[in-house]
């Protein structure tokens, strides 16, 4: 993970596009006054996703801040639409799920949709923003393959794990692992290391 917000960090996002989505119009004010107190300059908002999507498809955006349960079309189903939609201009942007119910179900759900963070409500503003900085930072490759469209789900280029032969060109041979660090081989019972 990237390091953490610095009181001294110095950011300047007023030419940033961002479109918030959201069905609760206090929900939407509320993030509306977070990023606007962060310096934002524009901020389009969306009331549910169908209303996003319209927007999607005649606008570009840098960020898209979404809830994820919206009566209708979820923040999930919106991230999939997006990541596997023929939108070219928006298809790549950074995407942050923002949910008052995360548990690593969810959360994993919002991984595989496509997004790139999840950010659980009540919203930390320090939270908010070192997840915006860590999507503009981002380092991640993009993924399009049958299964998933989006950021890399790993965080780390360990490359596979130990045993397992790798699925992409630039996983390295053997998987990378700290010096000192046991091997398989070397945990089994019985087995001494020289």
């Amino acid at each position: 993970m990237p390091e953490a917000l610095q009181a001294s960090t110095r950011i300047n996002l007023e030419k940033i596009e961002v479109l918030l989505v959201d069905d609760s119009i206090p929900s939407l004010n509320l993030l509306s006054q977070v990023l606007l107190g962060f310096g934002v300059g524009n901020v389009t908002r969306a009331d549910g996703a169908k209303a996003a999507q319209a927007l999607l498809r005649d606008s570009t955006f840098d960020l898209v801040i979404s809830a994820t349960n919206m009566t209708g079309v979820d923040g999930y189903e919106l991230v999939k639409w997006l990541r596997r939609g023929a939108l070219e201009a928006n298809r790549y942007l950074a995407v942050i799920l923002v949910s008052g119910h995360t548990p690593p179900s969810q959360v994993f759900k919002a991984r595989d949709a496509g997004a790139n963070f999840t950010v659980a409500k009540p919203i930390s503003p320090k939270i908010l923003l070192e997840r915006i900085l860590w999507s503009a930072k981002e380092e991640r490759q993009f993924i399009e393959c049958e299964s998933y469209v989006g950021p890399d789900r790993r965080f780390k280029n360990d490359g596979p794990p130990a045993g397992a032969k790798g699925r992409r060109r630039d996983d390295p041979p053997q998987a990378l692992r700290p010096p000192g660090a046991q091997t398989p081989e070397s945990t089994e019972p019985g087995k001494v290391k020289p």
